[in-house]
């Protein structure tokens, strides 16, 4: 999909310099801000990230208690 922005000239031209430098075109920038924004709908993605945080923590040996978790206070 084509998109049409109205964007300072200067902010665009400070913009391909970062994209520049980062090895990108400034719609590929655009098109990666968007995506962090938005997210993307990544199955495979979303199993990874939830293996790299499972299991990192220490109970300490707290256990679960719904009626602790459920306390009014």
């Amino acid at each position: 999909m084509n998109v049409t922005l109205s964007i300072d000239e200067q902010l665009v031209a400070r913009a391909r310099k970062k994209a520049e430098a980062l090895g990108k075109s400034l719609n590929q920038l655009i098109r990666d801000y968007l995506k962090s924004v938005a997210g993307e709908d990544d199955a495979e993605q979303d199993i990874r990230e939830f293996g790299r945080l499972s299991g990192k923590g220490h109970s300490r040996g707290w256990r679960f208690n719904r009626d602790e978790v459920h306390e009014r206070r």
